[in-house]
């Protein structure tokens, strides 16, 4: 179950919403849509750099320019996230 569904006025909050549960909940779903727009950028430039007549299948460069393009590719977001992750830190630790 995703826990949109989920009845939150049972248990022993007597009825309150707890935010911490929300909060990760909703940092959970944030994260797999985040994974889930990297997946398909990262297929659809690839598959346009590498595949030039799609067919029933694969022939081997297509194969080999597919798999190193995929990995640049998520090399370079991982460079790219953790530097923005870095430069967040800094920008919070000056306020």
């Amino acid at each position: 179950m995703d826990g949109f569904g989920q009845d939150f006025s049972a248990g022993g909050s007597g009825g309150k919403l707890d935010t911490g549960t929300i909060m990760e909940q909703v940092k959970v779903q944030i994260a797999v849509a985040n994974a889930q727009e990297l997946l398909q950028r990262m297929t659809d430039k690839c598959f346009k750099k590498c595949v030039g007549k799609p067919g029933s299948s694969l022939d081997n460069s297509e194969q080999k320019c597919l798999a190193m393009c995929m990995d640049r590719y998520m090399d370079s977001w991982n460079i790219v996230s953790r530097t923005y992750n870095s430069r967040l830190q800094r920008e919070r630790a000056r306020m």
